[in-house]
């Protein structure tokens, strides 16, 4: 059983709710942006070889790649305000450089600038062709602002867009297990689950929320379902 990330699919650190998932849909291409990550292998070298050039130096003015490097290196030493300074500036030099807009809506949203957020992961949207992850990254940060409407209109685009992806149909409906639509939650994640899977998922919303006689049956059912269920039957032995 495949995982999703912490946060957006990732998204660096979000202090939003994801379980564990299922795997389904299209793999990537293992060959895929192999150009564009040896440039950006190159920019984050000079980068930790040359901290304080992004503010000294004279030479002319920085790629956005590099700007990029610059301002991976600052979000992961904790300074955030000079990671979003680099950021803006590599998309004053590439208005639609997908990494940078991608940190940005994270950092934004994590530091809850929510309006800041959904106009960068608005601008995510159109620099990626309108993908379903940017679908995915936009409805997360609209539940994570209280737009709970707005999250759920962004799910269902997304999954208009590409009804096979992963992402949209098992964060939906997780939100949707969130705020207690336990039936359709079940029927978004029954459609990119095993059976033993949704109840897995459901178990884990309910053990979040404190609510652990509930996690507790929902991981039994799991179990019952799918005994080589690994996860289910780690989490079950936790709760006391």
């Amino acid at each position: 059983m495949k995982r999703l990330q912490l946060l957006f699919a990732l998204l660096i650190s979000l202090a939003l709710l994801l379980s564990s998932g299922c795997g389904w849909g299209k793999k990537k291409d293992p060959t895929a942006r192999t150009k564009e990550e040896q440039k950006l292998d190159a920019a984050q070298r000079e980068a930790k070889q040359n901290p304080d050039k992004f503010e000294t130096s004279n030479d002319p003015p920085l790629n956005a790649d590099t700007r990029f490097a610059a301002g991976q290196l600052a979000e992961a030493q904790g300074d955030l305000n000079r990671a979003v300074a680099q950021f803006v500036e590599a998309l004053k030099t590439d208005p639609n450089h997908k990494n940078s807009l991608f940190h940005l809506g994270a950092i934004y949203t994590q530091t809850q600038r929510y309006t800041d957020a959904v106009q960068m992961w608005q601008r995510y949207m159109k620099a990626t062709n309108y993908s379903p992850a940017s679908y995915n990254n936009l409805a997360l940060c609209y539940e994570q602002a209280g737009k709970l409407d707005d999250a759920e209109k962004t799910y269902r685009a997304g999954i208009a867009k590409d009804p096979v992806d992963t992402s949209c149909r098992l964060n939906y409906g997780l939100m949707l297990a969130r705020h207690g639509r336990i039936d359709d939650a079940a029927a978004q994640l029954q459609t990119v689950c095993t059976p033993a899977e949704v109840q897995y998922n459901l178990g884990s919303v309910f053990e979040q929320q404190g609510n652990k006689d509930e996690a507790r049956k929902r991981y039994q059912k799991a179990l019952e379902l799918d005994p080589r269920l690994i996860d289910a039957r780690s989490r079950l032995a936790t709760l006391k």
